[in-house]
């Protein structure tokens, strides 16, 4: 019969989908309704039988016998003497049942009917991958790369969804090529066209604190809480935890016996510093970790404007700011406060290391600097300015210059 090829065609389309078996018979059941009542006015008196298993649809019509010239509504009523054509010994006032055939429905009918299923299958998929993801936001995804652009990558999950992850949320140094495999977490779900988007990242501190679930049992398991996460991403992350049971090593759980924990997020995330510290309500105390490695040797704070002085020793200098003033961004960026950092020269005989000095002075002068044997600050200044011009290639006002940020450091 032409109907099954039209079921079957859909119970395929339905197997490589996922559609549950009732959601496809709903959806084939209220396509047919649909053209029926277009067709025929109302599909009250009409039962549509969906069986997907077997591929099968039968439309059954039921009308009421009525003598032969009294039909007035031909949808519901049916003469007598094409009644007993049916079945021979109805009677006037029985109901009659009568299976559509397709070829009842015209060409234009039925393709109709195919693209109508076609458009509710597709509806039903988009509605319910959106749903799907939109609860999946902030979990990790393991996907598989399916197209590298510059601009973006598409990635399919394990049921064939195209999943998206941008460049803005890629860490600089992240590197794919098709057929790779993916860990992102889920970022954003929307619906543009009528069609679901769901954009991935790798840069978000949700990405980090999942990873951190994934390898740690005790932040799984609520023994130990993540506060706070703020990150460069590629280059330095920092975490503040806490623990409610004093038996819980918050950091050593994390980092794990001999860094066997905290590894395996390093290298997911290429190579990224991860800082794991105590947190603590005290903000001197907090602001103290949040600078490790760097040692403070005091520490004066304004809440009024959230700010906070803190004085080391110069050689403690270049740890507080990091490579890149990554260290200093991120504890501010962690603790709520914007720290400035200075040299604790207490002793007028304390010399400071040149390169100390770094992220005042250019690179390039302190090596020059160097090369005519100034490795501190006091070896310079015991120097004229004529002597230095004469005995390095700096300009005499790179010199000058040079000599007042070294100056600024005694005084």
């Amino acid at each position: 019969m032409e109907h099954i090829n039209l079921v079957e065609t859909f119970s395929e389309f339905k197997e490589f989908k996922n559609i549950d078996r009732e959601t496809m018979m709903r959806i084939i059941e209220d396509v047919f309704r649909h053209m029926l009542i277009k067709k025929h006015g109302s599909d009250e008196n009409f039962n549509v039988i969906v069986n997907i298993d077997k591929g099968d649809l039968e439309i059954w019509r039921n009308r009421e016998i009525v003598e032969d010239g009294g039909v007035e509504d031909e949808n519901r009523q049916i003469a007598y003497s094409e009644a007993i054509k049916i079945e021979p010994d109805f009677e006037v006032g029985e109901e009659v049942s009568e299976e559509i055939k397709m070829k009842d429905f015209g060409r234009r009918e039925i393709l109709t009917i195919r693209q109508n299923l076609m458009a509710k299958i597709q509806e039903f998929e988009k509605d319910n991958i959106f749903k799907k993801y939109k609860e999946k936001i902030g979990e990790i995804i393991t996907g598989e790369v399916y197209q590298v652009w510059k601009k973006e990558i598409l990635v399919l999950d394990d049921e064939y969804i195209e999943l998206t992850l941008p460049r803005s949320e890629q860490i600089p140094s992240d590197f794919y090529r098709k057929g790779d495999t993916l860990r992102a977490v889920v970022s954003k779900v929307d619906m543009r066209n009528n069609t679901p988007v769901i954009v991935l990242s790798r840069t978000s501190p949700s990405f980090l604190e999942r990873l951190f679930e994934a390898e740690v049992p005790e932040v799984y398991d609520g023994l130990i809480t993540i506060r706070n996460i703020v990150r460069v991403p590629g280059e330095r992350a920092k975490l503040a935890v806490e623990s409610y049971d004093d038996r819980i090593d918050p950091v050593g759980a994390c980092v794990g016996m001999k860094g066997s924990r905290i590894h395996g997020i390093v290298r997911e995330l290429r190579n990224e510093n991860i800082d794991v510290i105590n947190f603590t309500s005290n903000p001197s105390l907090y602001i103290t970790r949040a600078l490790s490695p760097a040692k403070i040797s005091s520490i004066t704070i304004n809440e009024g404007t959230k700010r906070a002085d803190v004085y080391m020793k110069p050689d403690q200098v270049s740890l507080a700011i990091g490579k890149g003033g990554y260290n200093i961004k991120l504890a501010s960026k962690l603790t709520g406060y914007e720290i400035d950092v200075y040299r604790d020269t207490d002793f007028d005989n304390e010399d400071v290391d040149i390169q100390e000095f770094a992220d005042e002075i250019d690179q390039w002068i302190i090596d020059e600097l160097k090369t005519i044997g100034c490795d501190t600050a006091r070896s310079v200044l015991d120097l004229s300015i004529e002597e230095l011009v004469n005995r390095t290639d700096l300009e005499e006002e790179t010199i000058k210059e040079v000599i007042r940020i070294l100056r600024a450091e005694f005084e």
